[in-house]
């Protein structure tokens, strides 16, 4: 199977099933176990949330982050 084949069918997924695979992939790469990247993840949450907290950074609708990442994959 072909990559272009693989991307095709991929995309045509639910967008909770891309989510999933898209994890899974991303975690393929990585040779760090799963608690190490949680806990990456929980100290990149905390960090947002504190500068949402701090007004240092304006939150984004999620529609509008959708918007931009679509118009950057064209």
């Amino acid at each position: 199977m072909k990559l272009a084949q693989i991307e095709a069918e991929a995309l045509s997924l639910p967008e909770t099933e891309r989510a999933k695979l898209a994890q899974k992939l991303l975690l393929s790469l990585d040779n760090s176990s799963e608690s190490e990247i949680a806990e990456s993840w929980l100290d990149t949450v905390q960090g947002r949330a504190r500068e949402l907290d701090e007004g240092i950074v304006e939150p984004i609708s999620a529609d509008e982050v959708r918007r931009k990442a679509q118009a950057l994959l064209r």
